[in-house]
């Protein structure tokens, strides 16, 4: 028979989980309050996009202390990082796995390996909420719009600037498209997600992974900074209102935490409105943390289009009353994350990659169009789009936890497109890459070349590479370029991971990031694309850990 001290102290266990109170298990590893403030560090910044703020995973597996999972057939299977233990969990984050999760034995030290294994057997953390007002106090209007420039004021070439993340320095380089030179390295959040550009291509947008937002002018004689406010404290995705007669009006940005998206003025980013996502996922269950994914602008109507992760809903946001807001939930399927434009601009693809499904919106009905089976873990970045010999027009996906790149057949109102009607919103081609672990793939309207990376592949020959498929003989494997090799850098211990192809405005070169550790130099590796010879290596101290590179006009069309 159970003590009444044994069902009181398993209570107490049960309630400090419940509330997410920041305790030991009863059996969880002891650690120190320094230890722990190190570890959430580390968890934030390497762990938590994964794997979500209270750990209860989406792209990453499930990683709270105990959890259990039911099978089809109504049976339950216990699980959580206590059941792993400590020198398990030590070997998954040193040597990753085949389900797409990277090593990390090359970027933490053993001891932060240990750590990392002793603290996602503790408790998770609950952060603070952010609400409307610590959005306003956070606000900075660095230079009012009145004072800004009437006309550009340097003799850049704007359409063909790139906006380069510098990952873990916290900074944005501006490079000039033209001279290949980095034109102006800003201060901006830490972990720059994604840059977006205004409608006018004057501003970029960016937001950082510790919610900062920063929108930085490019009219001035050099690139400045002219507001700032933070969104709360993990962000992913921000884009302006695009539609005709609200070009710039508004800013939209989303967050990881608190789960919420919140509504700016589009010029001076002061804070207007915070819109929770917390509720039911697809599967009628409540989930605490619904993360805002990626979010566009839609140019068929005045909305955005706003991906929930973890509840699987896709929500279209009415910004032409503020007020008396308008949002139209699109049932699909866990968990969203990123996607981009199919070639009419009509449909939206994102990837829902727990269900191995890209979900396709359609924006002039307000409705779902499909919802596509692929590969395992679907990560397309903003995808690709290209006319395919047999099938039409498709747009493409790589995948974290499959060798393939999934071709699937898109719908279009062009009557010469109707012969191909019987292929819509199907997978049907998968072209074989050397491994898992793809992050993005592209191509451009001018090019006949399709280019795919695999930095998340644990092999270093293949995340070191990108691949290059021929569009007019898909049937032929890629071409491997060792973007390591030809950056002329010298090999380091950790893996320099190759990633996000990157066009041009001519569609003539293809940038690739090389991502080397924390203390090794990195560098942006340019190709031509007709040619696939090496163009020109930009390298430069202040070249720290290079990621998502977004060049403007590209950015401005979604052109991929």
């Amino acid at each position: 028979m159970t003590s009444p001290k044994k069902t009181l102290l398993a209570s107490l266990i049960a309630s400090i989980s419940l509330l997410g109170t920041a305790g030991a298990l009863a059996n969880a590893p002891a650690m120190t309050d320094a230890e722990k403030e190190t570890a959430k560090q580390i968890y934030f910044e390497r762990c938590a996009g994964c794997h979500g703020v209270l750990r209860k995973g989406a792209t990453g597996k499930n990683l709270e202390p105990h959890w259990t999972q039911t099978q089809a057939d109504g049976a339950k299977i216990e699980g959580g990082t206590l059941q792993l233990g400590t020198k398990r969990l030590e070997n998954i984050i040193a040597y990753g796995t085949d389900g797409g999760m990277v090593n990390y034995d090359d970027i933490l030290t053993e001891q932060e390996v240990n750590l990392m294994a002793r603290y996602i057997q503790q408790t998770p953390d609950v952060p603070p909420e952010f609400s409307l007002q610590d959005m306003k106090d956070s606000w900075k209007l660095i230079v009012p719009v009145a004072e800004r420039p009437t006309k550009q004021m340097n003799k850049i070439n704007l359409k063909n600037v790139f906006a380069i993340t510098l990952r873990d320095a916290g900074k944005l380089a501006l490079v000039d498209g033209d001279t290949h030179k980095i034109w102006k390295i800003l201060d901006t959040g830490y972990a720059v997600h994604i840059s977006r550009l205004s409608a006018s291509g004057r501003y970029v947008y960016t937001v950082g992974r510790d919610g900062l937002t920063t929108v930085i002018d490019m009219w001035f004689e050099e690139p400045t900074t002219v507001a700032t406010v933070r969104l709360g404290s993990d962000a992913r995705s921000v884009d302006v209102s695009k539609f005709k007669g609200y070009e710039d009006k508004y800013l939209i940005g989303g967050t990881y935490w608190p789960p919420q998206y919140s509504i700016m003025d589009g010029e001076t980013l002061e804070p207007i409105k915070v819109v929770s996502t917390r509720g039911q996922t697809v599967d009628g269950e409540y989930h605490p943390e619904p993360r805002v994914a990626s979010i566009v602008a839609s140019l068929q109507k005045p909305e955005w289009v706003v991906n929930v992760k973890e509840t699987g809903q896709i929500l279209l946001v009415d910004y032409t009353d503020l007020k008396n807001l308008k949002t139209t939930a699109i049932e699909s399927a866990k968990f969203l994350h990123d996607g981009g434009w199919d070639a009419s601009g009509r449909y939206f693809m994102v990837a829902a990659n727990a269900s191995n499904k890209v979900a396709v919106a359609d924006t002039k009905t307000g409705k779902l169009a499909a919802l596509v089976d692929t590969a395992k873990i679907p990560h397309p970045g903003r995808g690709a789009n290209f006319m395919h010999k047999q099938f039409g027009p498709v747009w493409a996906t790589g995948h974290l936890g499959d060798e393939v790149v999934s071709l699937i057949s898109t719908a279009s109102d062009k009557p010469e497109h109707a012969k191909f009607k019987e292929h819509n919103w199907k997978v049907v081609q998968e072209l074989k890459m050397p491994g898992a672990g793809n992050l993005f793939v592209k191509t451009h309207p001018k090019s006949r070349h399709f280019w795919a990376d695999a930095p998340m592949n644990p092999e270093r020959e293949v995340a070191e590479s990108v691949y290059v498929f021929n569009l007019d003989d898909l049937s032929k494997p890629p071409t491997r370029l060792n973007v390591a090799k030809d950056s002329g850098l010298p090999e380091s211990k950790a893996i320099r991971r190759a990633v996000q192809p990157e066009y041009n405005e001519a569609g003539n070169e293809v940038w690739i990031s090389l991502w080397g550790g924390k203390t090794d130099q990195s560098a942006i590796v340019i190709y031509d694309d007709k040619t696939l010879k090496l163009k020109r290596v930009i390298t430069d101290p202040a070249v720290v850990t290079p990621t998502g590179k977004f060049n403007v006009y590209n950015t401005m069309h979604d052109v991929y």
